[in-house]
């Protein structure tokens, strides 16, 4: 999986938490509680990240989530229809999701977990469907993994030594 690094300092990032869970750790003295926290983060505009923190409050452990997201920031293609540019079934861990193509005005079909990347990655047009695990960070860590798979048109074309016009037929 290919990675650039983007600086999210020049980017107006908004967040979203998409899981709060109490976990614990037992130790001699007994259970210790903490917060785990899942936060995506995204410009709306092609940049999209996901981070997990734990904290012992909940407030400490989005922040520290929303600061795992900003390191883990993705560019991702979008068409000219606010589109994905193709088909895909992309699975992380046990989960799997299906991202399909979608003309414009027809919004973004998709559930809780993979509705919340794909929005604020700043595709408007889409349909996803989770298949197999539905826990909720595989699921955002496949979206996101599907995203960064994709590519344009261009990109297969300069891949295989042909027009752009020559792979779209």
């Amino acid at each position: 999986m290919k990675r650039t690094i983007i600086d999210a300092s020049q980017l107006e990032l908004n967040d979203n938490v998409v899981a709060i869970k109490r976990v614990s750790k037992t130790v001699k003295g007994g259970r210790t509680m903490r917060f785990s926290a899942l936060v995506v983060v995204g410009d709306g505009n092609g940049h999209v990240g996901a981070g997990l923190g734990k904290a012992g409050e909940v407030p400490e452990a989005i922040r520290k989530g929303k600061e795992a997201a900003m390191k883990n920031l993705v560019k991702v293609p979008v068409d000219e229809s606010q589109s994905i540019p193709h088909d895909m079934l992309v699975g992380f861990g046990s989960a799997s999701v299906l991202m399909k193509r979608a003309p414009e005005g027809t919004g973004i079909i998709a559930g809780g977990p993979a509705r919340a990347v794909l929005e604020l990655a700043g595709i408007k047009n889409v349909r996803a469907k989770s298949l197999g695990s539905n826990n909720k960070t595989n699921v955002v860590l496949a979206v996101i993994k599907g995203l960064t798979q994709l590519k344009t048109p261009e990109e297969y074309a300069r891949l295989r030594g042909k027009s752009v016009d020559e792979i779209l037929g």
